[in-house]
């Protein structure tokens, strides 16, 4: 099914097809953000991932190959579980997050549709003679995201088995589920075309559909920063806190860049890392725009940001994960466009820099 049709039937199922805002082949928006918002706060939500894409990679020597291009150890990937990776650039600069798992005997890598043709292209480059199949997957399985009290009820109705962990992964005969972290019970589901309308109209009748950015500021408050085109090459895997979501094995061996990350770790070198923050206003930041102190200077930058939906009846201004100097966390000196930022908790722990 390519991706217009899906799209085309998601229209279809929706109340007020005209509220449906569709950008860069990404669902912005279902409905009105009062609906999305109340959904978020008190109801279970149904989302479209498919603006997400998927690299498959088959072939004997795919766990080996790919053993020595991420900052994970791909070996743990048993086909029960899921976990994020990071790939870097030789300078330990990260091109791309991935949250990679093993399903139906392959290797995946989802990560932004946006960088799935340049990464694919990248990754092909270092194949050489291994016995690697690289292909873009993106459209032939079809991705929707689940959360909410009753997310485990709706899934009982439609799988003979669920997660129970975060990042714990069943595969069954009509799709998979990877359980996610979040604040309620919240998972993903990949499924084949001719099974994902009956799936998603099943959903759809215990649960809100919601847009990406509400499913954004589920993945925000949850701590999961991403790596886009805008944002390339901007972060070694620590100034996100790959460390902290268990994105790097320092006892797997060699990788691209693992010189670069190892050092950070062994010599106590992380001075930035990424904060959950607030920033009001009307006016959304920009991915990779700078946040500054009192003198101006540049502290950090904005990683990822979504409209603050679930967070109050007003739905005023905006949540972001802000890379940041540990040094100025805490202080109400770091602004965004003159806008003080306010640093809220994270549902994770960083180790001391």
């Amino acid at each position: 099914m390519h991706l217009a049709e899906w799209h085309q039937f998601l229209r279809s199922t929706a109340e007020h097809p005209e509220t449906m805002i569709v950008q860069d082949q990404k669902i912005m928006q279902f409905s009105d953000p009062i609906t999305e918002g109340s959904a978020l706060r008190h109801a279970t939500v149904v989302c479209d991932l498919s603006h997400l894409g998927l690299l498959q990679l088959q072939g004997a020597d795919s766990v080996t190959f790919l053993q020595g291009q991420v900052t994970n150890d791909v070996r743990l990937l048993d086909g029960t579980n899921a976990h994020y990776t990071g790939y870097c650039n030789p300078k330990g600069r990260l091109l791309a997050l991935f949250l990679g798992f093993s399903h139906q005997g392959h290797l995946h890598l989802q990560f932004p549709r946006a960088l799935v043709e340049p990464i694919m292209k990248r990754l092909k480059m270092f194949v050489m003679r291994s016995k690697v199949d690289i292909q873009d997957v993106s459209d032939s399985i079809i991705k929707m995201g689940l959360n909410g009290p009753q997310a485990p009820a709706l899934l009982q109705k439609l799988f003979s088995e669920l997660p129970q962990n975060d990042y714990d992964l069943v595969n069954l005969e009509n799709g998979t589920l990877i359980k996610l972290p979040g604040l309620a019970p919240r998972y993903e589901i990949l499924t084949s075309p001719d099974q994902a309308q009956a799936i998603w109209s099943m959903l759809k009748q215990g649960a809100t559909p919601v847009g990406a950015s509400a499913w954004d500021w589920l993945e925000i408050q949850a701590g999961i920063p991403e790596v886009n085109v805008q944002t390339q090459e901007a972060f070694v895997p620590q100034m996100l806190n790959l460390d902290a979501l268990q994105a790097i094995n320092y006892k797997k061996g060699c990788y691209t860049g693992q010189e670069i990350v190892a050092r950070t770790h062994y010599l106590g070198k992380v001075k930035r890392r990424t904060q959950l923050a607030h920033i009001s206003g009307e006016t959304m930041p920009q991915l990779n725009d700078d946040v500054v102190d009192v003198n101006d200077q540049a502290v950090g930058k904005i990683v990822r940001v979504a409209p603050a939906l679930g967070a109050n009846a007003d739905h005023q201004g905006f949540d972001c994960l802000v890379e940041c100097r540990l040094e100025n966390v805490g202080q109400d000196t770091v602004h965004w466009n003159h806008i003080p930022l306010t640093f809220k908790t994270l549902p994770y722990a960083l180790e001391e820099g």
